[in-house]
């Protein structure tokens, strides 16, 4: 009778052991979550604020910006350093299927005539839908902007696509 008392009320401790370390788990993973999202919004913040500035390669700032400065400029006002060049930027990070892109993901693309190598690079700001997913970058004619992927031009000059956090 003793034994059988004990075994409830060490499994009663246990389950009540169990529940406060799923809330607590919970409540870090809620957390975590919380704090991506406000970083995330930083850096999409930032890059948007860089809209209509002219391109300029090489460029860093309101006077002239080119898409792995863009890139450079957002994360870092996240408080995520990247490296400076999109083929470098195109080196780290997880690995990204093109119909997994969240906001946040880098996108890489090959514009020259080289259709592997990496020249241009944007950030995915926005998931409207299945076929409409924005990203900003510095086009080299008309600046910085925000495009949809899914045009049939974007999606043939795709990569690749990374996350940074």
């Amino acid at each position: 009778m003793l034994q059988h008392k004990f075994r409830k009320i060490y499994s009663n401790q246990l389950i009540l052991l169990l529940l406060i370390v799923v809330f607590l788990s919970g409540c870090a993973a809620s957390k975590k979550r919380k704090v991506r999202e406000k970083r995330l919004d930083i850096i999409i913040e930032t890059a948007r604020s860089y809209t209509g500035t002219p391109y300029k390669w090489g460029g860093v700032n309101r006077s002239g910006m080119d898409c792995s400065g863009l890139l450079y400029v957002s994360f870092k006002a996240g408080d995520v350093n990247i490296p400076r060049v999109s083929r470098d930027q195109a080196k780290v990070g997880k690995k990204v299927k093109f119909r997994k892109l969240e906001e946040g993901d880098v996108v890489f693309f090959a514009m020259g005539k080289r259709r592997r190598k990496i020249t241009h690079a944007g950030l995915v700001t926005e998931v409207r839908g299945k076929n409409d997913v924005r990203f900003i970058h510095a086009s080299s004619s008309v600046g910085v902007v925000e495009a949809n992927i899914y045009t049939d031009y974007y999606k043939k000059k795709f990569r690749k696509a990374r996350r940074y956090f």
